[in-house]
């Protein structure tokens, strides 16, 4: 198998998914790419404080800066893309921002004053002791993961990174797929497409203030076509558990997508129908909050590695 490099440039960057985008880089199944990716921002440079606009790698902000995409040549609609995260090391540095009162229902929800225009944090990020340290004064552990991995859906024209898509991924911006995760991603077009991007060094569960950790990324990982799988819809295999996902508006139809399809996936498991699938479910599985930033609510449940014997 042949090892690629990607680096993020102006010709292998986007800010849209698009089924009319040329690839940057076509592998083979079973092929490992090393894929460097710039912050959700595209920020050419770190920051100089909390709060600075280094220039970007798109004059205007339209969607995440993604590198990409990449082909892998034989991937078919209806097949699965495996995408096996090896490794995930952020840059040195990274950047959390909260919206002030008047850009955002949620800040005005939990009582900021018209005064308070949003906040800033700017990371020092260390990967090799796994810490980083935010205005020089909190300090909290890294668990790096990537908020956007996803392929171009299947309809022409240009997509918007912002939203995740149950049928081609995205801005999942679950802090589950960590290194160790394999992600499976329906293929909605000859080649798959691939984009990477929205690096994020940590994240809770929810992203309540709109961003992570926003970093810089390297992200290593094997790139794969698979068939046969459970499920039509986006799903995971991580180091925590198997994990499905809703996407919606309304939050409560996303969580009733994530336990469908979790449910689904039981039947499979342990040879049982739907009913007794939802009970064992309802004894072992865990429905958490992914992300309320975009607009397109997300839930993920999750089925504990060895908690059904």
């Amino acid at each position: 198998m042949t090892l690629h490099r990607l680096e993020a440039t102006a010709s292998t960057t986007a800010d849209v998914f698009s089924r009319e985008h040329e690839p940057v880089l076509t592998v083979d199944p079973g092929d490992t790419v090393v894929v460097r990716s710039l912050d959700a921002a595209g920020y050419l440079t770190r920051q100089a404080h909390p709060g600075d606009r280094p220039p970007t790698m798109f004059a205007e902000f339209r969607g995440h800066c993604l590198t990409g995409p990449i082909a892998v040549r034989g991937a078919r609609p209806g097949d699965m893309l495996a995408l096996r995260l090896v490794a995930l090391r952020p840059g040195d540095w990274g950047w959390t921002a909260a919206p002030g009162r008047r850009d955002s229902p949620v800040a005005r929800r939990l009582r900021l004053t018209a005064e308070e225009d949003g906040a800033w944090l700017l990371w020092e990020l260390d990967a090799d002791t796994g810490k980083g340290v935010a205005n020089g004064r909190f300090t909290r552990d890294l668990a790096p993961f990537l908020g956007v991995m996803g392929v171009a859906p299947a309809a022409p024209g240009e997509h918007s990174t912002l939203p995740p898509r149950a049928e081609s991924g995205g801005n999942i911006d679950c802090k589950e797929l960590v290194a160790g995760t394999t992600l499976y991603l329906p293929v909605n077009m000859d080649g798959a497409l691939l984009y990477l991007g929205d690096g994020h060094a940590a994240q809770g569960d929810g992203e309540v203030g709109g961003t992570a950790i926003e970093c810089p990324m390297t992200t290593e990982a094997v790139l794969d076509i698979v068939t046969g799988r459970p499920l039509a819809s986006v799903h995971a295999t991580t180091p925590s558990g198997e994990v499905t996902f809703g996407f919606s508006e309304d939050l409560n139809a996303a969580m009733g997508d994530a336990l469908d399809a979790m449910v689904e996936w039981m039947t499979v498991m342990f040879g049982v129908g739907r009913a007794e699938a939802l009970a064992l479910a309802s004894t072992a599985a865990d429905l958490r909050v992914t992300q309320v930033a975009n607009g397109t609510w997300g839930v993920h449940a999750v089925l504990p590695t060895g908690v059904l014997a």
